[in-house]
């Protein structure tokens, strides 16, 4: 129900008391809850202290970061892709 702003499913009667009170817990559940999880993520990343760049850090402007973020798209599109390929036409 959080997915789909609160309808039921197709053919299942949810104007009960149970329906009605779970459906909207479910809806509130689903929508609060992973706005408070990010929230919470991002309080915790406020707290992190600040690390200098060093021998080990990535540089983004520079082309290794580029080659591994290209690679990293090509790589996670093949292997949605590529799989299905058997199966259809």
């Amino acid at each position: 129900m959080s997915n789909n702003n609160g309808s039921a499913f197709a053919g299942l009667n949810a104007n009960t008391v149970f329906y009605n009170l779970m459906g909207s817990v479910a809806m509130l559940l689903g929508r609060f809850g992973p706005a408070i999880a990010i929230l919470a993520m991002a309080g915790s990343l406020v707290k992190k202290k600040y690390v200098p760049a060093s021998v080990g850090t990535l540089p983004t402007d520079q082309l290794p970061f580029i080659f591994w973020l290209v690679s990293v798209v090509l790589i996670v599109g093949a292997l949605t892709f590529f799989p299905p390929l058997p199966w259809g036409r």
